[in-house]
């Protein structure tokens, strides 16, 4: 019996600075390995947001080391899933794959108290579509 191949997951926003980089950072400890995950950004900032960097340490989760990265044609045709957070027209369109807009707050400019209720709400999202993907959420 054959493996399928792992689903590959695409979290866009417009600076790649927060929400999908907070996104993607779930995705990879959450799904252990079993999907293969991207983040980019329609306008990548220079860093991923200091206060986003914080309230993901307080979960365990250290993503000091990303850089936010420009979104590519290619990373969105490689992906099966494309979750956008933001970034409007700026995301092109391809047949064949599924899109989720999740519609959450900007992390941009807010202190990490504003970011923790955006880093929660993300995680629970993640874990739902880890149900729909068919992967047990690890811990």
């Amino acid at each position: 019996m054959s493996e399928s191949p792992k689903p590959s997951v695409l979290f866009v926003c417009v600076h790649n600075a927060g929400r999908s980089q907070m996104g993607a950072a779930f995705l990879a400890r959450l799904g252990q390995g079993r999907a293969e995950v991207r983040s980019a950004g329609s306008a990548p900032a220079e860093t991923v947001n200091p206060a986003v960097v914080e309230a993901m340490r307080e979960v365990g989760i250290d993503i000091s080391s990303q850089t936010p990265k420009l979104l590519t044609t290619d990373a969105v045709q490689a992906s099966d899933v494309v979750i956008t957070m933001g970034c409007g027209d700026a995301c092109p369109i391809f047949p064949g794959k599924q899109y989720l807009d999740w519609k959450l707050d900007d992390p941009a400019g807010q202190g990490v108290d504003a970011v923790r209720p955006i880093r929660d709400e993300i995680e629970q999202r993640v874990r739902g579509l880890l149900t729909d993907l068919g992967i047990e959420a690890g811990a």
